[in-house]
């Protein structure tokens, strides 16, 4: 089992270059990102965490362009969108980026993605929020026929091209990893597209009867992040462990420099107890 990060890069928190060797110098395997294009002004989505929206979801830079300068820093972190809101994305272009930052990385990008909670977000990229699932399945299907076919083409309901040439192909075969966000409701989709699962969990033992339910659906050799939201002490971390996920990410502030780099150190602290 694996340890990384979660965070929203910002304009104000410490820079994605500095972060990445940060992390790689003191042992975590992965970085994954966050993603917002935007937050709405008017919006009646209630936040998923309760509460105000935390300033750093008004900020975060774009997940590709902060992750190809992590890309070139490190030699072996492994970079992650967690998650890429595909129902925002044109399935071309994000197909290109894909293919561009797993060529630049020499095949170390793993594509979380996720239909995303903020409808009005959503809304004001062209898609219904209501059928947001739906959109995202068919582009990640024919970001899939673009990634391994010469010459791809897709006819669905929301995504619709005759043949086309795309390059660069992914370093990764047949592509990078995907892995979708969500709860239970996301399996079938999960076991369709032959993905991993992103979970979000506050502990392992929280997480033990859904793990049981998408492995009776998708196989029990499907791969699983989770992203532990809240205490990662040394002991809530090692309740995973029997669970026979790939790796564990934490959540990392999105803080300055100093305040990141300290910050590190204590996670470092923790992980070094479960060596």
């Amino acid at each position: 089992m694996d340890f990384g990060v979660l965070t929203f890069v910002t304009d104000e928190s410490i820079g994605p270059v500095e972060l990445g060797r940060a992390l790689e110098e003191r042992g975590f395997e992965s970085l994954f990102v966050a993603e917002h294009t935007h937050i709405p002004v008017k919006r009646d989505s209630p936040y998923p965490g309760g509460g105000e929206l935390p300033r750093k979801y008004y900020r975060p830079l774009d997940p590709f362009v902060a992750l190809t300068a992590v890309a070139v820093a490190t030699r072996k972190l492994v970079l992650g969108t967690g998650i890429a809101l595909v129902p925002e994305r044109d399935p071309i272009v994000t197909a290109k980026e894909v293919a561009s930052l797993d060529l630049v990385s020499e095949g170390r990008f793993r594509f979380g993605v996720g239909v995303g909670w903020l409808r009005e977000e959503v809304a004001n990229h062209g898609v219904d929020p209501a059928v947001r699932g739906r959109v995202a399945e068919e582009r990640l299907r024919a970001m899939i026929e673009i990634w391994t076919q010469e010459q791809a083409e897709f006819h669905g309901t929301y995504v619709d091209f005759d043949p086309i040439y795309c390059w660069p192909k992914p370093a990764t075969k047949p592509h990078p990893p995907l892995y979708v966000g969500g709860g239970p409701a996301s399996f079938k989709r999960i076991a369709r597209l032959g993905a991993g699962w992103i979970a979000i969990c506050p502990s392992p033992e929280l997480l033990s009867w859904p793990l049981d339910e998408l492995r009776n659906m998708a196989g029990t050799d499907v791969p699983v992040t989770v992203c532990q939201w809240g205490e990662a002490s040394a002991e809530v971390l090692a309740g995973y462990q029997p669970l026979g996920v790939e790796r564990v990410l934490v959540e990392l502030p999105s803080q300055p420099r100093d305040e990141t780099l300290r910050t590190l150190d204590a996670l470092a602290a923790e992980l070094a107890v479960l060596a």
